[in-house]
C-alpha cells in the first residue's frame, strides 16, 4: 500500500509540473508573456493555483530550451522566440518534414489518407470564408496526421515541438489570402504524393512548403 500511494505521489507531482511547464511555455510562445518580462515565482504561483516549487522547475526546464534566462539572485525572464529562431526552426523544419513525407509513404493507411482529404476540403471551405483561427486548427491536423503516419516517434515529437514554437508567425501568415490559398494547394500536391506512394516526390514536396512559408515569412517582414 505505501508503494502504491508512492507512486501516485510521483505520478501526481509530475503530473503537476507538466501542466505547470506547459501553461507558462504556452504563455511565452503566444506571445501573452513578451520578451524581457519578468517572470515572478510568487506570482505565477498564485495564478496557477501552486505552490513555488514546480512554477521553479518548470522555469528551470523552460531555460534549457532556451526560452527563459535565470540570472542567480535576480530572477527569470522571457527570452522567447527570436527572428532568427523563427527562420532557423523553419529551415530545419523543411529538412524534417520532407523526410517525415517520405516515411509516410511508406505507412500511411487508406484511411489516414481520407482523413487528409477531409482536412483539405474543410481547410478550402473556410479559406474562401476567411475563417483564419480554423485554417490554423486545420493546419496543425494536417501536419500531426502526417508526422503520426511517418511512423517515427522521434519525428513526431521533434516536429510537433516545432510546429508549436513558431505558431504565433503560422496564424499570421495563414491570415494572408494568397498564402492561405497557396498553402492549401502545396498541402493537396503533398497528399496526392502520399496517396501514390511516391517518396521522393513528397519528401521535395513538403521541404518546398517549408521554404515557401521562409519566403513568405520574408515578404511580410516578420
Amino acid at each position: 500500500m505505501e508503494e502504491i500511494n508512492l507512486q501516485k505521489e510521483i505520478t501526481d507531482r509530475y503530473s503537476l509540473r507538466g501542466r505547470v511547464y506547459n501553461s507558462i511555455r504556452d504563455r511565452i510562445l503566444s506571445g501573452d508573456f513578451k520578451e524581457n518580462e519578468e517572470l515572478k515565482e510568487n506570482a505565477l504561483a498564485t495564478e496557477l493555483g501552486v505552490s513555488r516549487t514546480p512554477v521553479r522547475e518548470a522555469l528551470r526546464q523552460l531555460e534549457l530550451e532556451g526560452l527563459v534566462n535565470i540570472i542567480p539572485n535576480k530572477g527569470a525572464s522571457v527570452t522567447g522566440i527570436t527572428k532568427k529562431d523563427i527562420y532557423d526552426i523553419y529551415f530545419i523544419r523543411s529538412y524534417l518534414e520532407g523526410l517525415c513525407a517520405k516515411w509516410a509513404c511508406e505507412n500511411i493507411t487508406n484511411s489516414q489518407i481520407e482523413a487528409l482529404e477531409e482536412i483539405l476540403y474543410l481547410s478550402d471551405f473556410h479559406a474562401r470564408r476567411s475563417h483564419y483561427e480554423q485554417m490554423v486548427e486545420l493546419d496543425n491536423k494536417f501536419h500531426d496526421l502526417i508526422y503520426k503516419a511517418s511512423g517515427s516517434k522521434i519525428l513526431n515529437h521533434v516536429l510537433s515541438d516545432f510546429h508549436l514554437y513558431v505558431e504565433r508567425v503560422r496564424k499570421i501568415t495563414l491570415a494572408r489570402p494568397f498564402r492561405a490559398a497557396q498553402s492549401s494547394k502545396e498541402h493537396s500536391a503533398i497528399v496526392e504524393a502520399l496517396r501514390k506512394r511516391d517518396g521522393e516526390l513528397a519528401e521535395r514536396l513538403a521541404h518546398e512548403h517549408m521554404m515557401n512559408t521562409i519566403q513568405n515569412i520574408n515578404e511580410q517582414g516578420l
